[in-house]
């Protein structure tokens, strides 16, 4: 024999309807209302020269983490994925246009065979990275600039040399705030050569007339 649950009065009888009204869905009332806070943000392409110097300082982060995740998954070689990738352009935009390619195969709207997809794309991108590495002459213990061609007309560029790098975390940490401090900087000369008239909010960087 089953007690009788607290939320009926004394002398109840839960059998015959006694007891305290219970709330029953409406079949009508339809599925839960969803805003645009509650669906997850579309991956969308980052456009590095673009960015605020606090979204470069983000997005350097969020890549950081994502390279490193996708180098001890894959057991990459310094010869696809070097440690400095982070001092050469065409590493970065392509590491970042991959990583964007990753966030959009598994998301968790997209169809079964996205992720299938993506890996037969990372096959393409090994390759260009492997021939891009090669062409860097970056290593596992010491980087250097990329080559450049100099074309009829243009001033030779500086020498390339390479430059020995001990803690490869540590030198990615002073070189994601030197390049946070040069955008801001760019950002601040921007707004300060505006018009006064405008009326520029030094902080927000908000425009009114």
């Amino acid at each position: 024999m089953t007690d009788t649950p607290e939320a009926y009065p004394p002398g109840a009888d839960p059998t015959n309807g006694e007891g305290p009204e219970l709330d029953e869905p409406d079949v009508f009332d339809g599925p839960p209302r969803v805003s645009d806070a509650d669906v997850p943000e579309t991956p969308h392409p980052v456009n590095w020269n673009l960015l605020s110097a606090h979204d470069l300082g983000t997005e350097w982060l969020a890549l950081n983490r994502w390279v490193d995740w996708l180098r001890h998954t894959y057991g990459l070689p310094a010869s696809v994925l070097p440690p400095f990738w982070h001092h050469h352009p065409e590493l970065v935009w392509e590491l970042s246009a991959l990583h964007l390619h990753w966030l959009g195969a598994y998301d968790p709207e997209q169809n079964a065979s996205a992720a299938i997809g993506w890996h037969r794309d990372f096959a393409d991108a090994r390759a260009r990275l492997r021939d891009w590495v090669a062409a860097s002459g970056t290593r596992i213990d010491r980087d250097r600039p990329t080559r450049q061609t100099t074309w009829p007309g243009e001033e030779p560029g500086p020498p390339v040399e390479d430059v020995v790098i001990a803690d490869r975390d540590a030198e990615f940490v002073e070189f994601v705030h030197a390049q946070v401090r040069r955008r801001q900087e760019a950002e601040d000369e921007f707004y300060a050569s505006l018009d006064d008239d405008l009326g520029v909010d030094p902080v927000t960087g908000e425009v009114w007339e």
